[in-house]
């Protein structure tokens, strides 16, 4: 199969980190061949999607990758599209996902361009409420101030359009600084923003839950820093293995069906005390860590998914 990766440049991946590097890495092992290309790389005349792609190697060893010449391909003739462009959602993000609706059903899409849209990881996570810690967004200072007052008097604040911990900030009431960080995050109420109820338990870790059409892949325990409230892995969160409890595994399986039906295929759901914090769906991370820590491969299960769902795609189309 001819499977292509739509992402930041290759150089850039990180081989003993990366998902996106695990992926090709399982795909080659499968005996299919990856193609990289960039967002703006992609083009469309009319209901046509083009990209200008180069054939990619990746490798354990250095140079960890190797790509081709380039060569413009018809994306509707490729197996499937995995889009792994990092965050932020932008301009560009979005026309991406406009230009891979003219795709036929026939083409395997992950994630689901339309879902991709809809489901901003801060604000997506609130259509499972019942599964969240308290949680205000707003870009009413005063409101906010009110909210972590409501919840104790510590919350932490965070940018809808950010990722990997960025902007994320503990506020107090009282507090001389929650102000001023309120204000600045908002644009002094020009811009929205999240706050939830602090959890004392996040420093014992969060838990990264990947999520492949659904059903639970596995699950890492992410520990902060003594000195920061954020665990992700690229701002020195440390990573343990995990189990899910009973009620954690309940959160799984009320919400992987739903985010299955939008094609949301392969998801990192966030928790922290059993309380969902984010749903992760532009490229979530995380798989190469879970799989040092369980002696397997599960990017191998995500390749032969996507063999088995592009088959069947390819069938009914």
């Amino acid at each position: 199969m001819q499977f292509l990766f739509i992402m930041d440049p290759h150089a850039g991946m990180l081989p003993d980190k990366d998902t996106s590097f695990a992926f090709m890495r399982a795909a080659q092992a499968r005996g299919h061949q990856c193609l990289h290309c960039q967002v703006h790389q992609v083009s469309n005349e009319g209901a046509r999607v083009r990209a200008v792609v180069r054939p990619i190697t990746v490798s354990d060893s250095a140079p960890h990758t190797r790509v081709g010449d380039p060569v413009v391909v018809e994306v509707a003739e490729c197996d499937a599209v995995f889009i792994r462009k990092d965050p932020p959602f932008d301009g560009a993000y979005l026309h991406l996902t406009h230009q891979l609706d003219l795709l036929p059903a026939s083409t395997l899409v992950i994630n689901g361009p339309q879902a991709l849209r809809d489901a901003n990881e801060k604000l997506f996570a609130c259509q499972f409420a019942e599964f969240m810690p308290r949680t205000l967004v707003s870009a009413d200072t005063n409101a906010m101030l009110e909210f972590v007052k409501d919840v104790g008097g510590e919350g932490v604040v965070k940018p809808l359009d950010g990722a990997g911990g960025a902007g994320v900030m503990a506020v107090s009431v009282p507090g001389r600084a929650s102000r001023g960080i309120l204000d600045f995050i908002t644009g002094e109420g020009r811009r929205l923003a999240m706050v939830q109820e602090f959890r004392p338990e996040v420093v014992g870790g969060d838990k990264r839950v990947l999520l492949l059409d659904g059903k639970l892949l596995g699950a890492i325990r992410r520990v902060p820093r003594p000195d920061d409230i954020r665990a992700n892995i690229h701002v020195g969160g440390r990573v343990e293995a995990c189990d899910l409890t009973p009620e954690e595994h309940q959160l799984v399986e009320s919400i992987g069906p739903r985010l299955s039906r939008m094609k949301l295929f392969f998801v990192g759901l966030d928790l922290i005390a059993g309380k969902l914090i984010e749903v992760n769906v532009t490229s979530p991370t995380g798989i190469q860590e879970l799989g040092r820590l369980t002696g397997t491969q599960p990017e191998l299960d995500v390749i032969a998914w996507v063999e088995s769902k592009s088959q069947a795609s390819r069938a009914s189309g």
